[in-house]
């Protein structure tokens, strides 16, 4: 389910220290209903690649599409990433968080992880139409089952009117096929694990 912005800023997550001039562009409750203990297993489905079974077709045309565009228009080259045209989140990182574990990489290209809390995971991409934050959190939920769920961010910089245009060429599809598509997958992933979860092991 979409959720307004301001329910990112509800919580007290560390995230908000480390993003000045970026915007929160979506946030999205998640299908993953769980116990005050569970946000490991949501950051290991992530890890995994946002649930067990593979993109639609529809959605695998569109990365194609992004990644042959982004080859031809040299967006995603290294000297317009992270270190390189815009620096790493990872250096305004207070010690606490800077010495702790950063998190598992994601299945997904460019990403690289920021760091990780008992509560909150976060990686940043970069290229040149913008400087992006994946932030995953475990929110309170009084309607969800176990009292708790998987919250989604996606944070963006824009660099500058290509970057804009580029975010505002890409939201139709994002909340057409990418999001719904992708939702879908993480409820079924989720439900797969909680039957595993609660399946009793055979005795010996």
């Amino acid at each position: 389910m979409r959720l307004p912005h301001s329910e990112h800023y509800s919580h007290r997550w560390r995230i908000h220290g480390l993003t000045e001039g970026f915007r929160v562009e979506d946030v999205w409750a998640l299908p993953t209903p769980g116990g005050p203990d569970d946000f490991p297993l949501l950051v290991e489905l992530f890890a995994a690649g946002n649930g067990s079974q593979p993109p639609s077709r529809a959605t695998r045309v569109l990365f194609a599409i992004r990644m042959k565009a982004g080859a031809l228009l040299g967006w995603d080259r290294d000297d317009a990433g992270l270190g390189s045209r815009v620096p790493t989140l990872r250096d305004r990182l207070p010690a606490d968080l800077g010495d702790g574990p950063t998190g598992p990489s994601l299945n997904v290209p460019g990403f690289k992880p920021l760091y990780l809390t008992d509560g909150e995971f976060a990686a940043e991409i970069a290229n040149e139409t913008m400087h992006g934050v994946l932030h995953l959190g475990w929110a309170r939920d009084a309607d969800a089952v176990g009292g708790w769920r998987g919250q989604m961010a996606i944070l963006v910089k824009p660099n500058g009117l290509m970057g804009n245009v580029y975010m505002a060429a890409i939201k139709p599809f994002r909340y057409l096929i990418v999001y719904p598509q992708m939702l879908e997958r993480i409820g079924r992933a989720w439900r797969a694990g909680a039957r595993r979860r609660s399946t009793p092991a055979p005795a010996p």
